[in-house]
């Protein structure tokens, strides 16, 4: 004989509510085994959807960079080996070396070179000089610039110790950090009871201290690949 209890559940009431949960969850067993699976590829793209890929810009911003003008600002090291044109004598008498350490503001140039006018002494005369030499690019194109040259130095211990400069450069940018240039200028000597002038050919080579991904060395390729 059935307990009250179980009467109670045997009732159409409760048999109808059970019927219902029954068949629930006899669906959801049913709906789970079936649920699609995506696939791999399919995961990716939507982790990662396409588009625009986004190119490392040089951002790394140098204490010397300029804010306001957008100008490249850097220092450089420049070789020279000048020859005399216009002078007798062999090539120790003619070979005129020298070396300059600058800064950059753009177009502009602040350096200061010392060097040897010849090779030789001549008497109690020396060849060592120290010079003053401000650049300016008077034209650019690309990676070809013009550059004007106005210097101003010293030769220690020599008869004619003022020495002043003027030359002209054509300048080629071979990267951002590497530059050469074919130039043509004039030294002055001036002394206490004469004077004289000499005309020299020469070619430079030139490295930028330009650091990697800086905005100065961004700055300096814009310059040189535009035509503009």
């Amino acid at each position: 004989m059935l307990s009250p209890h179980y009467c109670k559940i045997l009732t159409p009431k409760y048999m109808k509510i059970t019927f219902t949960v029954i068949c629930l969850l006899i669906a959801s067993c049913a709906f789970a085994q079936n649920i699609p699976t995506i696939p791999a590829v399919t995961k990716g793209v939507l982790a990662h959807p396409p588009g625009p890929r986004k190119v490392a810009k040089d951002t790394v911003t140098e204490s010397d960079t300029s804010k306001e003008n957008k100008e490249p600002r850097y220092f450089y090291l420049s070789v020279n080996t000048d020859v005399f044109v216009n002078t007798k004598g062999g090539v120790a008498k003619r070979f005129s070396p020298a070396v300059e350490f600058g800064r950059t503001y753009g177009i502009f140039d602040l350096g200061l070179a010392t060097g040897r006018i010849n090779s030789l002494s001549s008497g109690s005369d020396t060849t060592r000089y120290i010079e003053f030499r401000p650049t300016i690019n008077i034209f650019s194109k690309g990676r070809f610039a013009e550059g004007l040259c106005l210097g101003a130095g010293y030769l220690f211990n020599a008869k004619q110790g003022l020495m002043t400069e003027i030359c002209n450069s054509i300048n080629f940018n071979i990267s951002e950090r590497w530059a050469v240039a074919v130039t043509q200028g004039y030294y002055f000597f001036d002394g206490t009871n004469d004077s004289r002038s000499t005309q020299y050919m020469g070619f430079a080579v030139t490295y930028n201290f330009l650091k990697e991904h800086s905005v100065n060395k961004q700055r300096k390729k814009a310059a040189i690949v535009s035509d503009n």
